[in-house]
C-alpha cells in the first residue's frame, strides 16, 4: 500500500446516526458523556442541519465554544456483523485551514494492523490508530485535495478493520453526496 495523508489518521470523532449507532451497540449515557470532552462530541447529537444523499450535516455549539461547529457524518454496520459499527466524520477546522476525516471504529481492532481504506475497491492506505475511548478506537487523517477529490469521484469506500493479521472486515461506506454536502459545510 503505497503512503498517502489517509496514513495520518489521528484523533477521535463521531458521526451521524452516531448516537444510534451507540445504542446499537450497547453503550449507554456513561460513554456519551465522556465523548463530550473530545472537539466533536456534540455533533453527533447536534440538529441535522442538511441532508446530502447518504451523509447529514449535524451542528452543535460544544460547551465552552464561542460558535456552531458543523460536521459531514454517517455511520454503518459491517455487512456481516451488524453489532459492529462505524462513524465516519468530515469536518473543516475552525480556522477553516485544514479538513479533516475522523473515523471512530468498533473496540476489539487489531491497532498494529491500523485501519484500512478502499476506494471503489482501489487501495488507498492504511491510517494508524492513535487511541481507544470506551465506545471505539480513533483515528483522523488530514485530507488533502487529492483524497477529497478521490471521494468525490468515486461512489463507494470501505473502511477497513482487523481483528487478526489475517482476517479484515470492511465496512461499505455511500459516498453518495459527500461532495455536495462538504460543499454546503460551513
Amino acid at each position: 500500500m503505497g503512503h498517502s495523508k489517509f496514513q495520518h489518521l489521528r484523533a477521535a470523532g463521531r458521526n451521524a446516526r452516531f448516537v444510534a449507532a451507540l445504542r446499537r451497540l450497547g453503550l449507554g449515557c456513561a460513554a456519551m458523556a465522556m465523548l463530550a470532552a473530545l472537539p466533536t462530541a456534540s455533533l453527533a447529537q447536534g440538529a441535522v442541519r442538511s441532508v446530502h444523499g447518504d451523509w447529514q450535516i449535524r451542528c452543535d455549539t460544544p460547551p465552552g465554544a464561542q460558535a456552531e461547529q458543523c460536521a459531514l457524518i454517517q455511520s454503518v454496520v459491517a455487512e456481516d456483523r451488524s453489532n459492529a459499527g462505524l462513524t465516519v466524520i468530515v469536518l473543516k477546522t475552525a480556522d477553516q485551514k485544514s479538513k479533516l476525516m475522523r473515523v471512530v471504529a468498533p473496540l476489539g481492532v487489531l491497532l498494529p494492523s491500523g485501519l484500512g481504506l478502499k476506494l471503489d475497491n482501489q487501495d488507498v492506505g492504511r491510517a494508524g490508530f492513535v487511541r481507544c475511548l470506551p465506545n471505539g478506537c480513533v483515528a483522523e487523517v488530514v485530507m488533502d485535495d487529492k483524497l477529497l477529490g478521490q471521494l468525490r469521484t468515486a461512489k463507494t469506500a470501505t473502511f477497513i478493520i482487523f481483528e487478526t493479521p489475517e482476517e479484515g472486515i470492511g465496512f461499505p461506506l455511500s459516498l453518495n453526496g459527500i461532495g455536495e454536502g462538504y460543499d454546503k459545510l460551513p
